[in-house]
């Protein structure tokens, strides 16, 4: 004899995210094919030769950066130095073009490095931790990620306190990555990830600025400054000579040389931008705080737990090691992980591939009753569990339908699964067979 038992899943669709879809559809055909974790990526992230670069998702404003960046060294290399050459010495005008060619690729060197890397991602939880014994009060999961056992399971307290060097310090529940944030961690809504001490989203760079990449982009602005203030000052000395040289006022030098003029204005307007950017990160460094926790929480008017002293702050921020990424990017998966990962952070017992409203289990029962082939006693155990759960649900004020627990109309019915059975099934997610993929054979139709 054999039956199927059918469960709706149109209700949790909006819940699947575009990850969980392509994993579910490695079960249906592509079940012996390896799969890399970047490509099941559920930030926004953007990754280049196979996961080996990451970037933010608005990286094409590095493009931007690098133009305005190269632009004008272009036109100071072609200009200003081949003048400074014929005009003072052949070789001094090399000279001072060669800093600047090394100068810009500097820069753009560190740009890169900048925006290319990991700045300290917090690789996100598949489910929620665990519920703590620390008799604290429990609150309903309010953010949706569990749909249809609101209420019934307690989510996480929102806030733990830990103690830094004598200073209570309160770290955060992330409900998007699910785990609770190291200090100094914040969620960056842009990049939708928790970064280890996130300082800001930069989006002159297109990257999150955190523990990773922090040094690199204090000296990719520190460069910037010199370089803007390195062609200012050589521009200046183009026109000086083009007064000696023409006998002409300072007004009138800019006349004939107007690319020196646009310069000046430009690297002038650009060496304040980046150099009090730079001054305002070399004071960061010095009483160590990010520029997140400088807006939010101002540690003048308070002790700053993180704060080491001015030597020791400059020691661990720009000379200290950078710690290794706690992400695997390239790292594969086979077929069978990358699906019972797809169960855990669905949080549900149903699985949407987008096309499919139901699943089907089929039941292939031969013989008496106490000898079946196609289910184990413990699914039938597992049913008598999810039963005897109702008299717990109504004592919490939860009120479900009345179910037929009859075994012998299941038996008369050819094993037909109830509707009330059905709405139980998935209002606990937990669905006959699902938990454990071995034991069931699983068709989609």
């Amino acid at each position: 004899m054999q039956g199927k038992l059918y469960s709706t899943s149109t209700r949790f669709r909006n819940h699947v995210s575009e990850s969980n879809r392509r994993m579910v559809m490695m079960e249906h055909g592509h079940g012996n094919s390896l799969i890399r974790n970047y490509q099941l990526w559920r930030g926004n992230n953007v990754f280049w030769l196979g996961g080996r670069l990451i970037f933010g998702p608005d990286y094409r404003s590095i493009l931007l950066t690098i133009s305005l960046i190269t632009i004008p060294v272009i036109f100071f290399a072609v200009f200003i130095c081949k003048r400074l050459s014929a005009e003072v010495d052949l070789y001094l005008g090399h000279l001072i073009l060669s800093i600047a060619v090394i100068l810009c690729i500097y820069v753009i060197t560190l740009l890169i490095l900048t925006s290319s890397r990991d700045p300290g991602i917090v690789p996100r939880n598949l489910h929620p931790p665990e519920p703590e014994d620390d008799g604290g009060v429990l609150s309903p999961w309010t953010t949706g990620s569990q749909p249809g056992i609101a209420g019934v399971m307690p989510a996480p307290p929102l806030t733990k306190d830990i103690m830094i060097n004598g200073i209570i310090v309160k770290v955060k529940y992330c409900n998007t990555c699910m785990l609770y944030r190291p200090p100094r961690c914040s969620h960056c809504s842009i990049c939708n990830n928790c970064v280890e001490r996130f300082d800001h989203h930069c989006p002159w760079v297109g990257q999150c600025i955190g523990k990773r990449n922090y040094r690199f982009f204090f000296m990719f602005v520190s460069s910037t400054t010199l370089l803007c203030l390195y062609v200012f000052t050589f521009c200046w000395v183009n026109l000086v000579k083009l007064t000696g040289a023409r006998n002409c006022t300072i007004w009138r030098a800019f006349l004939h040389s107007p690319i020196s003029a646009l310069l000046i204005v430009y690297t002038f307007i650009g060496a304040w931008f980046v150099g009090g950017l730079t001054t305002f990160h070399l004071y960061l460094i010095c009483t160590n705080q990010t520029t997140y926790e400088n807006f939010r929480y101002r540690y003048d008017g308070k002790s700053n737990p993180y704060n080491k002293g001015c030597v020791r702050n400059l020691i661990e921020v720009l000379f200290s090691r950078t710690p290794k990424s706690k992400l695997n990017l390239r790292g594969k998966i086979q077929d069978e992980s990358v699906i019972f990962a797809s169960s855990l952070s669905l949080d549900t017992s149903t699985v949407d591939s987008g096309d499919v409203a139901k699943t089907s289990f089929d039941l292939e029962i031969a013989g008496p009753a106490d000898k079946r082939t196609g289910v184990m006693s413990e699914e039938f155990d597992d049913i008598h569990a999810q039963i005897e759960n109702l008299g717990k649900l109504e004592r919490c004020g939860t009120q479900p339908r009345h179910l037929d627990t009859s075994w012998e109309v299941r038996a008369k019915n050819g094993w037909e699964m109830k509707d009330d059975i059905e709405a139980l099934s998935l209002e606990f997610g937990m669905e006959y067979g699902y938990s454990d993929r071995g034991r069931t054979s699983r068709e989609f139709l």
